[in-house]
């Protein structure tokens, strides 16, 4: 892929030793990048930005068309169905999670929801502190077990009405068979979210026929990890989800009338969207669909794991280096983890950023029961380091390949890498 694409490919960047050097970023599964057609695309669109919806200046109706295509675009690109799904547009994949949870409220009640023990904590907590939730099981690569998944579907006796899952985890980047676990959701009476932040910027993706037992009910994402920074995430969801009941965020945008005795609110998905829309993040999501779609799906999909298997074949063999990955390259995104022993997480993140300019992410990356599972901590020793706060973090190093890095890059990563593990203490010395 060509790094022409992206806006600060070419950027320098100064070592602790004075020297500047190209910088590499391997933290894509925190953001990306923008592109440089969605620069163009907000930098054009800025001349005819508006307010959207019941303007009737020439600017507000181009802006409203802008926003209201969006939908279309979106709709098309994860394969939903325009007569039965909606797209609400909020702030990133997050906020979709929160509302969703709220939303349910009423279909929920009285059922149990399933997350899983590999979910990023946007997709466990709305949901923990509104329902009974119970978590599925990971096997001992950290690969998610459909077996405990149908066990639990078992034991609940048709009781839960939702399954919370990520689509590809953002500690391993393991592609869960996501039409498989929805067949077996809908075979127990539950319907399935996926949360594809992680997923659709890496792989093609479709929510499915709707009469299809292998069709996702709802999914969200985020746009700044698909190269559209400006604040946008959607959820693409059925209309019934919204159409009683009313939005946990009320105000301007969301009513056709309005009197102190009564409400009448909009059709979905006006109704969730209150205050003035985010229409340059729209053009900033549209676009980049666009380019990505240009680009093809598939061919990222390909490059992304060629770059994938050359950095595991590289790494695996550094000495003192622990690799949190069952090396299954067809069924993951582009993300590894790993430590070093001899060094915390952070240091050898801070060294790789000091001594090569290259960006990387530690910690447990908003996943932590996920990584306490890989790293094999107990309960026990997880009360250790939540009673003492001087006790070190526990956690990983993760680097994460978007469509614009390269095998160079990778190389270089490589070889600093190599040098740390062979000089552990003067790099760890360097940095006190």
């Amino acid at each position: 892929m060509e790094k022409n694409l992206i806006v600060g490919s070419d950027s320098l960047v100064r070592l602790t030793n004075g020297n500047y050097v190209n910088y590499i970023n391997f933290d894509n599964a925190a953001t990306t990048p923008p592109f440089k057609s969605v620069m163009d695309e907000i930098n054009n669109f800025s001349h005819n930005y508006s307010s959207i919806h019941r303007g009737t200046g020439y600017k507000s109706i181009i802006s409203s068309r802008i926003y209201d295509e969006g939908r279309e675009i979106v709709l098309d690109f994860v394969g939903g169905n325009r007569d039965y799904h909606t797209v609400v547009f909020l702030k990133n994949t997050t906020e979709c999670i929160n509302k969703l949870s709220y939303r349910l409220q009423e279909t929920l009640k009285n059922k149990v929801v399933l997350s899983t023990y590999m979910e990023h904590h946007s997709n466990l907590l709305p949901w923990k502190y509104r329902y009974n939730t119970d978590y599925v099981e990971v096997d001992e690569s950290g690969r998610l077990c459909l077996e405990d998944l149908e066990f639990k579907l078992r034991l609940y006796g048709g009781k839960v009405g939702l399954v919370a899952v990520t689509g590809a985890s953002n500690v391993t980047g393991y592609i869960n068979p996501i039409y498989e676990i929805a067949k077996i959701c809908h075979k127990y009476g539950a319907k399935i979210l996926v949360d594809a932040a992680q997923l659709i910027p890496h792989s093609s993706f479709s929510m499915g026929d709707i009469n299809d037992p292998e069709h996702i009910d709802f999914v969200v994402f985020s746009a700044h990890k698909m190269y559209a920074p400006f604040g946008i995430g959607a959820l693409v969801a059925p209309k019934e989800t919204f159409k009683d009941g009313f939005s946990e965020q009320l105000g301007g945008g969301t009513v056709k009338y309005v009197s102190i005795e009564d409400v009448v609110w909009l059709d979905p998905p006006m109704k969730e969207e209150a205050g003035t829309p985010n229409v340059m993040g729209v053009a900033a999501l549209s676009t980049s669909i666009k380019t990505l779609q240009n680009l093809g799906m598939r061919k990222i999909e390909e490059y992304e794991r060629s770059l994938t298997k050359y950095a595991l074949d590289l790494i695996q063999d550094i000495p003192g280096i622990v690799l949190y990955d069952d090396k299954n390259i067809d069924e993951k995104v582009s993300i590894i983890s790993f430590n070093m022993e001899g060094l915390y997480h952070d240091e050898l993140a801070l060294i790789l950023a000091h001594a090569g300019g290259i960006a990387v992410r530690n910690g447990c990356f908003c996943a932590q029961p996920y990584v306490q599972k890989l790293l094999k901590i107990s309960k026990e020793e997880m009360l250790r380091y939540r009673n003492d706060e001087y006790l070190p973090d526990p956690g990983l190093v993760r680097i994460s390949f978007g469509l614009y890095n390269d095998y160079n890059e990778i190389y270089l990563f490589y070889h600093l890498l190599n040098e740390i593990s062979k000089n552990v203490d003067y790099y760890k010395k360097s940095l006190y």
